[in-house]
């Protein structure tokens, strides 16, 4: 039990140590990215002038600035503004009551990243056009005939490597966690062993 216990430990530290240390610093959720030099610092300055923070307090759920420069992914300061970036079609910004408040402003979702509702993106790669219409009747005389001047979606890098992140984090964890059933099944085995020898 205590071997399973220290393989355990072991396999969560090193997973900690690997996601902490290894990540390098992001944009912060709703900052425009002409800002990112802006909120890239340690000690951060409020765009008013007003007072500094540093870079752990940002997006903490607390309104330390008046103008809200420190929350721009919250709701928490009631002047402060959310970027939507809206891959493919208008980026805008939302007064930061908006976010997580279940009902979806940024046409790609990203206004309500807390998981209580899935907003699915409705923005239209190449265009600003809020829905697409489909003739679903004209679409089986296209078939097969092979229209290689479609352009093709863009892959968006940022989902993607967010995406990859999660999923590397998962394999880590379900290696661990069969390191850890792997270990007490071994520890049990052997502890049968000695009681049938003796």
């Amino acid at each position: 039990m205590a071997m399973g216990l220290l393989i355990s430990y072991l396999c969560f530290s090193s997973l900690y140590f690997h996601f902490s240390y290894s990540s390098t610093f992001r944009l912060p959720i709703g900052v425009h990215p002409l800002d990112e030099k802006y909120f890239d610092r340690n000690v951060i300055r409020c765009k008013d002038g007003s007072r500094l923070f540093t870079r752990d307090r940002l997006n903490d759920d607390f309104c330390d600035c008046p103008d809200g420069t420190d929350e721009p992914g919250t709701s928490a300061c009631p002047a402060g503004k959310f970027y939507c970036r809206n891959t493919g079609s208008t980026p805008r910004f939302l007064f930061s009551s908006r976010v997580n408040d279940k009902v979806c402003d940024c046409c790609d979702g990203s206004d309500e990243y807390d998981g209580t509702v899935i907003c699915p993106n409705t923005c239209v790669m190449g265009g600003n056009v809020a829905y697409q219409t489909i003739n679903y009747g004209s679409f089986a005389s296209h078939v097969g005939s092979g229209d290689a001047t479609k352009p093709k979606p863009e892959i968006n890098m940022e989902d993607s490597m967010q995406k990859l992140i999660g999923l590397k984090a998962f394999v880590f964890l379900q290696l661990a966690i069969v390191v850890v059933v792997v270990a007490y099944r071994l520890v049990r085995c052997r502890k049968t062993r000695r009681r049938h020898s003796h």
